[in-house]
């Protein structure tokens, strides 16, 4: 196939005449001689498109996804399913080629959007206003500390347990450095936050709170109790919530939670590696105002149509960047659409499905697990589509067993929490059946 040059020899011509250069080799005079690669690079020859997709095509399959092996991996990222029609609607010109609505009039379409997922999550977290345009969980949660920080000002610590997701953690307290605030942890007993010494840790200079619920472990912790501590010390409770959870658990409004964080994966994202993805947060009503991010609001126009804007419009794109609350400048809202559509699809009772197929799942597996020689529940909390198992055996040669049988076994927890190196970490979606939870159980016994 010919190549496609954009321009011809004369309108490069032209170009040149244009700046004043007689070749391309002047336009980077600036670089030093010294520097400059005087040969060809040390590239293949030209292919053709055919021959391209064949060469990216047998480098793609080398590859092993979740459509290939068995997947019990969690930890933050789970293998839910995806519906088609998310595809079908995401890649729309309309919305896959939109960017940050700064023109209301031109973007009603997307700030309707936008408007119709800040409700879900709230209808979802039982809080009272979201934003959009979240990184993911971390950097969401990061943002909810320093909301606290700003709400209750002159406090400068902000407590967060070890039974956060321990990146999460790492997020935050890389956040915290560079602002010069103090994040101190919370210790853990039998794998859910230590109350005792939450209660020592709680005084006048702790602005917030955060925990996760449930919890990395997969743990349904007591918030309300926490929420008590927290609330009597007259600082804010940040709740890290997982949103399929939500389809059978209390919402985090209900236990009292002032900030509700999130990772939206889950919600009609597929897992791609990493990413991208994005994150949720979500308020009361009273704490607006120091919500970074974009909110989208309803109104009317002059002719009593009903229309979208940005509210508060004295955000970080349009101020200067050292009196933002914040320096989010990117754009999430298409993998916030996915969540949208996700949750549009399933409704009420379809999320609520999703949360319980995973619920029942998880605990089948964790009961026939508990029966096999050698491996054993590490932790007996309450817990919902995840859970750690602890094992006589080398955890690495556990996991490499189950991925010679293409399953994705689960998390090793050592590299995390040095105290876990015995155990490794399971999580259970909709997805998987019982053929498949029956055969994890076959390659455990199977183990030597």
């Amino acid at each position: 196939m010919f190549p496609y040059l954009p321009h011809t020899h004369e309108e490069r011509q032209e170009l040149m005449e244009r700046i004043g250069i007689s070749s391309i080799d002047e336009l980077f005079n600036d670089i030093p001689e010294s520097i400059r690669i005087k040969n060809n690079l040390n590239l293949n020859h030209p292919y053709s498109e055919m021959e391209i997709k064949k060469i990216c095509k047998n480098l793609s399959e080398m590859n092993i996804t979740t459509e290939d092996y068995t997947c019990f991996l969690g930890a933050g990222y789970y293998d839910h399913y995806i519906p088609s029609v998310i595809d079908h609607m995401l890649l729309r010109s309309e919305f896959y080629t939109a960017y940050t609505p700064y023109q209301a009039e031109r973007s009603q379409g997307y700030l309707q959007a936008i408007f119709e997922y800040q409700t879900m999550i709230c209808e979802l977290t039982g809080m009272d206003v979201s934003n959009a345009s979240m990184y993911d969980s971390a950097t969401a949660t990061a943002e909810a500390g320093f909301m606290t920080l700003a709400i209750t000002r002159k406090r400068n610590t902000v407590l967060i347990s070890k039974t956060v997701h321990p990146h999460v953690r790492q997020v935050v307290k890389t956040y915290f450095n560079s602002a010069d605030y103090n994040l101190v942890e919370i210790e853990m007993t039998d794998g859910m936050t230590d109350l005792a010494d939450l209660k020592a840790k709680l005084n006048d200079d702790v602005a917030g709170v955060i925990c996760q619920y449930p919890n990395f472990f997969g743990i349904i912790e007591d918030m309300s109790a926490i929420g008590d501590q927290v609330h009597a010390n007259d600082s804010l409770l940040v709740m890290q919530a997982d949103p399929i959870s939500l389809g059978m658990l209390a919402d985090p409004g209900t236990l009292g939670a002032d900030l509700t964080t999130g990772e939206g994966q889950a919600l009609g994202n597929p897992m791609g590696f990493g990413g991208p993805t994005f994150g949720f947060l979500a308020c009361k009503q009273k704490y607006t105002r120091n919500m970074p991010g974009r909110i989208v609001g309803q109104t009317v126009d002059h002719e009593g149509n009903r229309g979208f804007v940005l509210t508060l419009q004295a955000r970080e794109q349009h101020i200067r960047r050292h009196r933002a609350s914040s320096n989010i400048c990117s754009n999430q809202a298409l993998n916030a659409l996915a969540a949208l559509i996700y949750l549009s699809l399933l409704g009420k009772r379809g999320l609520s499905q999703v949360a319980v197929d995973s619920f029942k799942k998880a605990h089948y597996l964790f009961e026939r697990i508990n029966q096999i020689p050698g491996f054993k529940a590490k932790y007996g909390g309450p817990f919902f589509r995840e859970f750690v198992v602890q094992t006589e055996h080398d955890v690495d040669v556990v996991l490499q067993s189950l991925l010679e049988h293409k399953i994705l076994g689960g998390y090793a927890l050592g590299e995390d929490y040095p105290e876990l190196t015995d155990s490794f970490m399971i999580a259970v979606t909709e997805k998987r059946t019982k053929e498949e939870l029956d055969q994890f159980i076959q390659v455990l016994e199977g183990v030597k």
